[in-house]
């Protein structure tokens, strides 16, 4: 009898990042992906979110290592936090690996991790696991699934993929070798569900070229600005290679594209002559015809380049009605509110905005739905469980996997913190059997919890009262006050008469106190804050924050 073997999820099931789990051999962990999300519109204040990494942390002597499946920040933005409590060396493709250094270094965290540069069709082990890197065609160069071979059969993991046929850099996914690890036999799969939804197949990344192309040629007297991910490689390349064929110098503008495109040029992995490049300081000083600059911020990111530009805070960009600003992304869920505001804006400024709800300058780097059954019936696997997507997305590619043969008893939907073991038997699945909740970010990581984050909600909300009062410290006579001051409840200039009713009502409160002999301040605050919870409840229906601040004099 094989030893089981157990797959924990950390992150990345039921919603669009954070993607991280571990598979676990002979009582090692191996790590596929450290990931990290942006956070939702009900995160006021969050920069950023990322698993849970007590498990990982309580068992960091049991960690092999991480595998990266490409350079997104949504599978590899989490490491500089993790390494922080669980040094572990990185396994990756040299981009990954070069994007991933950076925030590492920036961390100060080098010392704790080994870079281990892995390549197309490579086999490694890594402690006991037997670990296969098949290329896939991504938004990224160098994209790997990862074909785990175990004592229980192999575990194939898709990362993040589509089935390019015209890639920009050639570099195809491996059905081949796909076909070659199911002639063997794939006893789970873990797959992409991110664009499950989604009919069809999805667009090649030259469709892309070719819309850029057609903007160069209708605003031929138009500065071009350009932004999007700075680790889409392909789409820079892309989108350089239009403007220089127009007879445009390139900009770049934006700490991580600068950093992004000298990394991806010093591998190889991007052509862009230095001859077209200027200096963005240089750009006001030339026709806008003949620049086209490529930015940061497709996704309103409030310091980005393009929010700074939209503000009309940038030192050298000043948008304006010659230029033609293409947001060369999709919005990410949660970011859609910036991403309008930032259109808007630019609107205002007088330019003319391209996204890709009004034409094709942006396509997903994720299969559809003809892709996606085609590896299912491709793999044919034992086992499916949909990874990487919202729950709907999850669903629909169990429906998928139904349509093409996978028996329904075979297919299972599993969420952050579930454990599936995999024996002789068959997958059994254990239910949020460890931690997976979010983790916070806001300036420094963890310094918030669920707690800070209902009370600013509150603040947001209901906003916040403040109700000062000096007291005896013998008899509990008030001495000074009450004075309230408030943010968010009302406005205190336009409700004197509300204010001052609600001062008599807790002063009422003290002296009722007062005579009952009740004058310790911890009972004299907790009066201040029920009295006065009560009167703003019956006279606004409303419930902000309350804060007493009972002085003794």
């Amino acid at each position: 009898m094989a030893e089981p073997v157990r797959i924990v999820f950390l992150g990345g099931l039921g919603e669009i990042g954070r993607n991280c789990a571990g598979i676990e051999v002979d009582g090692r962990i191996l790590l596929i992906d450290c990931g990290l999300m942006f956070p939702e519109v009900d995160m006021p204040g969050v920069d950023l979110v990322l698993p849970d990494f007590s498990y990982l942390i309580d068992n960091r002597d049991r960690v092999e290592g991480v595998v990266i499946t490409h350079a997104h920040e949504d599978h590899a933005g989490g490491l500089p936090v993790l390494l922080r409590d669980v040094p572990t060396p990185i396994y990756g493709s040299a981009l990954s690996l070069r994007f991933a250094r950076r925030r590492i270094e920036e961390a100060g965290l080098l010392g704790n991790t080994d870079f281990v540069v892995v390549h197309d069709g490579e086999r490694r082990m890594i402690g006991p696991f037997d670990v296969e890197f098949v290329p896939v065609s991504h938004s990224v160069p160098e994209g790997f699934a990862t074909a785990i071979h175990t004592p229980q059969g192999t575990i194939l993991h898709t990362g993040d993929f589509k089935l390019d046929l015209t890639p920009i850099d050639g570099r195809h996914t491996d059905l081949a070798r796909f076909g070659e690890i199911a002639k063997r036999g794939v006893r789970l799969l873990l797959a992409d569900s991110t664009n499950a939804e989604r009919p069809g197949f999805t667009p090649s990344e030259k469709t892309v070229g070719e819309a850029m192309r057609l903007l160069f040629r209708d605003y031929p007297d138009k500065r071009m600005i350009v932004a999007c991910f700075s680790s889409h490689v392909h789409r820079v390349q892309q989108v350089a290679s239009t403007a220089i064929a127009a007879g445009r110098k390139i900009a770049f503008l934006g700490r991580s594209m600068h950093h992004n495109v000298t990394a991806a040029r010093e591998l190889g992995l991007l052509d862009v002559p230095v001859e077209h490049v200027v200096d963005i300081d240089e750009t006001p000083r030339l026709p806008p015809g003949s620049v086209c600059i490529i930015c940061t911020g497709s996704q309103g990111e409030p310091m980005s380049a393009l929010s700074l530009m939209a503000a009309h805070e940038h030192k050298f960009v000043k948008v304006s009605n010659d230029d033609v600003v293409v947001l060369s992304a999709h919005a990410i869920p949660g970011n859609e509110t910036n991403v309008n505001r930032i259109i808007d804006q630019l609107h205002r400024a007088g330019a003319e905005v391209v996204h890709d709800r009004i034409a094709p300058v942006h396509v997903s780097g994720h299969a559809s739905q003809e892709e996606l059954k085609f590896v299912l019936s491709l793999l044919s696997p034992d086992w499916f469980v949909p990874v990487h997507g919202e729950y709907r997305h999850m669903i629909h590619h169990a429906r998928l996997a139904h349509e093409v043969g996978v028996p329904r008893d075979r297919v299972l939907i599993c969420e952050d913190g579930d454990v599936l073991i995999l024996d002789d038997r068959g997958l059994d699945v254990e239910r949020a059997a460890v931690p997976s909740g979010y983790t916070y970010v806001d300036g420094i990581v963890g310094d918030i919890g669920g707690g800070v984050l209902r009370d600013r909600r509150a603040l947001a909300e209901e906003g916040v009262v403040v109700v000062i009062v000096t007291l005896d410290a013998r008899s509990g006579e008030i001495l000074n006050g009450p004075e309230i001051v408030t943010r968010g409840w009302v406005y205190a200039p336009e409700a004197e008469g509300l204010i001052e009713d609600a001062k008599a009502h807790v002063a009422a409160s003290i002296a009722d106190a007062a005579r009952e002999g009740a004058v310790d301040f911890e009972t004299m605050r907790r009066h201040c804050r029920s009295s006065l919870k009560k009167f703003i409840k019956e006279h606004t229906k409303r419930f902000p924050i309350i804060v007493p601040v009972v002085l003794e004099a």
